[in-house]
């Protein structure tokens, strides 16, 4: 993915709103599986990382980037971006 491409993701992602929350819990199968319906649904979801969780919005990001399959595209704060392209 291209930087182009990824500027222009994030700025789509700006107006989104939040739908997936990382607590303390950590990344757990129900979070993977809620965060891989959303992409299946949207293509680009934001995320946020709550106080109470042990990892960074980083972190999360890669690691749930890495088990759906998607891009991580950013990560500022405690709020993320993941894209993954519909297969249709």
């Amino acid at each position: 993915m291209t930087s182009k491409e990824r500027a222009r993701l994030r700025s789509l992602a700006s107006t989104e709103d939040t739908i997936i929350q990382v607590g303390k819990g950590g990344i757990t199968e129900a979070v993977v599986a809620s965060v891989d319906t959303a992409l299946k649904a949207r293509e680009l979801i934001k995320g946020k990382v709550l106080e109470s969780s042990m990892l960074t919005a980083r972190e999360a990001c890669e690691l749930l980037a890495e088990a759906c399959g998607a891009e991580p595209i950013q990560a500022i704060g405690t709020k993320f971006v993941l894209y993954r392209k519909k297969p249709d």
